[in-house]
């Protein structure tokens, strides 16, 4: 948060919560206090901590407490940490900053702090606010425990899969594509709004992940207009997905439903197929360079698309790439995008979505 850049240290310390089986939901640079509220609340974090060395702490630590309380999750803890005078530890703290971290603190120390928030989840959220209440029914569904008895269910009218190895930038491609069915529902409110649940692998070894897909979307514009939920599983365990899918369709914000859900899977590779069997249309994203033509005529995740994605087709080997897809594709459609700039999103959203 804030308007420094010291995302190295910020890094560091995500991966030492991972290693030691925390969840950390990585929302990167330049967050406003309101974005970050409203991550923390869509996540339904146990705790929001923030990082900052920009001398702004007095005003911006205020902001996020207040960008809480408007979400409807004035409970969640705030720890800060960065360059932070010993004299306004005492004011922040006042002000309803649970903990401060300065320069020095061990990240043990970090991790013990963190550990020490998690409480046990409560069917309902104490504010009611529909959305806090929305993210905690997914937390419960996604740990198979009992959900509340009234939860409203409903399947969105479109639930689109995207999926594809990794680093072919599907995060990138989902956020442009929610991007612009927002866009669009600017024009027609009747589209409704969109919603993401975005699976990231959890550690075999510490059950921790790093969740950081969100990293794509531009909450500071978007805010509240895109439901964001990240979620770590090992392997293609996707037991709760349908119920979850059914959660966000039931909920609604203001006069507004989630009619348009993108479900991100992790993307292991060849044999990842089952994501099939929970959406209405898939999309597998390839980039160039991913291999030959004998690769492709392997059984597995091709076999599954409804559209083939060409994304960063900027890149050197995308004539090879889009003439094996084509070899390949039979009547399905074969869309070329650079994701990063937003080319082929229009025609993608229109191939997935209408």
């Amino acid at each position: 948060m804030g308007l420094d850049g010291h995302d190295r240290g910020v890094k560091v310390i995500a991966r030492a919560l991972r290693d030691s089986g925390v969840h950390v939901i990585y929302s990167g640079l330049w967050q406003t206090p309101r974005s970050l509220a409203v991550s923390a609340r869509d996540e339904d974090c146990d705790l929001l901590a923030a990082s900052m060395m920009s001398n702004s702490h007095l005003v911006l630590g205020p902001r996020l407490i207040e960008g809480l309380r408007d979400m409807g999750r004035p409970d969640l803890p705030i720890h800060m940490g960065g360059i932070i005078p010993q004299n306004d530890i005492a004011t922040l703290l006042e002000a309803g900053i649970r903990r401060c971290f300065t320069t020095g603190v061990g990240l043990l120390d970090i991790v013990e702090a963190c550990k020490s928030e998690v409480k046990p989840l409560a069917q309902r959220i104490e504010s009611a606010h529909p959305i806090a209440q929305l993210a905690r029914d997914i937390s419960l569904a996604h740990l198979a425990r009992p959900t509340r008895p009234d939860a409203e269910r409903r399947r969105p009218r479109r639930v689109i899969g995207i999926t594809g190895s990794p680093g072919a930038g599907k995060s990138t491609l989902v956020a442009a594509l929610a991007a612009e069915h927002t866009r669009r529902a600017e024009q027609n409110p009747a589209l409704g709004r969109a919603a993401v649940v975005a699976f990231d692998p959890m550690s075999p070894i510490s059950n921790g992940a790093l969740l950081g897909d969100r990293l794509r979307v531009d909450f500071n514009r978007y805010e509240e207009t895109i439901f964001y939920r990240s979620l770590a599983i090992s392997g293609e365990d996707y037991h709760a997905l349908d119920d979850i899918i059914q959660l966000i369709g039931g909920a609604s914000h203001g006069p507004s439903a989630y009619d348009l859900l993108f479900v991100e899977t992790v993307g292991a590779g060849q044999n990842e197929t089952k994501i099939r069997k929970h959406v209405d249309r898939t999309a597998v994203v390839l980039v160039p360079g991913m291999g030959d033509a004998v690769q492709m005529d392997k059984a597995g995740i091709l076999e599954i698309a409804d559209v083939f994605v060409c994304n960063k087709a900027d890149h050197a080997g995308q004539n090879e790439l889009i003439r094996d897809l084509r070899d390949i594709a039979g009547r399905r459609t074969v869309i070329e995008t650079v994701a990063t700039e937003g080319k082929g999103i229009q025609q993608l959203y229109d191939q997935l979505v209408a």
